[in-house]
């Protein structure tokens, strides 16, 4: 990671996690984990056991807790790309709506109440 450039990105957004370089080295382990859940095999093995599945990936200790917690921004925070989280939401039980919302700051009416008011 000493090798990738610094950027600023000039953007003050709070809790907005940029999606770099950076971040995608520190969340390899858990973006390949959440691409394993492509499989409906690999879902169901996290499903039954959590822990032994985050242990097979090498997750650290940040992820498991966010995992643990069910918390999509922190796990955001530890490196996951939103793209592959979708599957974490789906496994949560949780609707795109509903991470709009925690990524907001809103409850997930109030999100799609937004939603609708931008149409």
């Amino acid at each position: 990671m000493a090798d990738m450039p610094a950027f600023d990105y000039h953007i003050d957004i709070p809790g907005t996690t940029i999606f770099d370089g950076k971040q995608a080295m520190k969340g390899y382990a858990l973006n390949k984990m959440c691409y394993s859940f492509n499989r409906a095999e690999n879902r169901e093995a996290f499903k039954a056991d959590e822990e032994a599945f985050m242990e097979k990936y090498g997750l650290n200790d940040q992820q498991k807790e966010a995992i643990r917690k069910r918390d999509v921004l922190g796990l955001i925070e530890a490196g996951g790309n939103i793209y592959y989280l979708a599957k974490f939401a789906g496994i949560f039980g949780l609707s795109v709506q509903d991470v709009g919302g925690l990524q907001t700051g809103m409850s997930t009416d109030e999100f799609k109440d937004y939603l609708k008011s931008q149409a």
